[in-house]
């Protein structure tokens, strides 16, 4: 269920007068609380949230904590097919993390946000899902089976946190020059390659070193290389080639991964364009520029998106954009069930793939 914003009535007895004060952090997307104060003091909190508010002596003490800009509401049974992750704003408005979420948080510094789906050592195959209205996190699922990826040795799950930008799209109607290969009809990859293991469903700000681009299945899949804003390192990195100063081996690591990634279900190892190099970060920029235009074609109705879900609560000049209280009926209706399913030992089996 979403989440409520609460409004407080506070009084403060100073001279033997009563006031009251309504402190509102934000209005929510549905199952507004009123308030029955008439004279009142709105202060509206869009970015805080009141932690403590409490009196000392008549005079009014307020200490105040950041309120985070995204949150999830996770919907059905973990490990199950029913499992889903939305998105609202610290506000409680329901957002499309394909739609909803800005590109860039920063963008006179070029910092973008980028949506954690799968955090680094874990195996999940969780995605944004496009088809789904509202396009929450899911995990991908084969034969009615939930996906992991193999842990191919020495490499255990994803090497990286693992994700996406928002308002991206790689156009599958469009031939892709450098690489000659149409795009994967996803939003754009994003390797992040900090310290720290990051949370699912998180939404972290990252610069852009690099890219490279592998080739599935026929398909350009972009993987944009990136690093949280906050790591210790963010600051000495600035392009492709700081990544092999500072993370020796990652590069190499990366191509490698993903060559071999899939060959345990069966299939052909992967291609790399370029021999597998990776492009730098002004190459990487121009490549999420054009997705972003891509995508803004298709939140807009101008490219035909097939069976894309297009729904979102903040794009003015979309014909797709609903109210939030329509998007919240969305999130209520989500499946809240659904039956876990048995993971079995074998999503923690090493495989030792040999490249010809």
């Amino acid at each position: 269920m979403a989440k409520v914003s609460k409004t407080f009535l506070l009084t403060n007895i100073q001279s033997r007068q009563l006031r009251q004060f309504r402190v509102s952090s934000c209005k929510p997307a549905f199952g507004i609380i009123p308030s029955s104060a008439n004279s009142s003091i709105k202060l509206n909190l869009t970015t805080t949230a009141i932690e403590n508010l409490y009196f000392t002596q008549g005079l009014l003490r307020k200490t105040f904590t950041k309120m985070p800009m995204y949150e999830i509401i996770e919907k059905g049974t973990p490990n199950s097919t029913a499992y889903s992750i939305y998105f609202q704003s610290g506000c409680g408005k329901p957002l499309s993390p394909l739609h909803d979420i800005p590109l860039f948080a920063n963008k006179e510094k070029g910092i973008y946000n980028m949506i954690v789906e799968i955090p680094r050592w874990t195996n999940a195959k969780m995605e944004i899902n496009m088809q789904t209205p509202m396009n929450p996190i899911k995990q991908d699922i084969k034969k009615d089976k939930l996906r992991f990826v193999a842990n191919c040795f020495p490499h255990k799950g994803y090497i990286w946190n693992y994700g996406a930008f928002p308002q991206t799209w790689e156009n599958p109607d469009h031939i892709e020059p450098t690489t000659g290969c149409k795009g994967d009809n996803d939003p754009i990859d994003v390797l992040e390659i900090g310290y720290r293991v990051a949370k699912r469903g998180e939404v972290i700000q990252v610069k852009i070193l690099g890219t490279v681009a592998l080739i599935d299945e026929g398909e350009t899949d972009w993987k944009i290389i990136a690093i949280d804003v906050k790591d210790p390192l963010a600051e000495k990195l600035n392009d492709i080639e700081d990544v092999d100063a500072f993370f020796p081996g990652l590069l190499r690591a990366t191509v490698e991964w993903f060559k071999i990634y899939k060959i345990p279900d069966g299939k052909p190892e992967n291609q790399f364009a370029f021999n597998g190099d990776a492009k730098n970060a002004a190459f990487a920029t121009d490549v999420v520029a054009e997705v972003h235009k891509f995508w803004q074609g298709l939140v807009k109705s101008k490219i035909e998106g097939s069976t894309i879900s297009c729904l979102n609560t903040t794009n003015a000049d979309s014909p797709f954009q609903i109210s939030a209280e329509e998007a919240g009926n969305i999130y209520k209706e989500a499946p809240d069930d659904g039956i876990a399913q048995e993971i079995s030992d074998a999503v923690d089996k090493w495989h030792f793939i040999h490249l010809k």
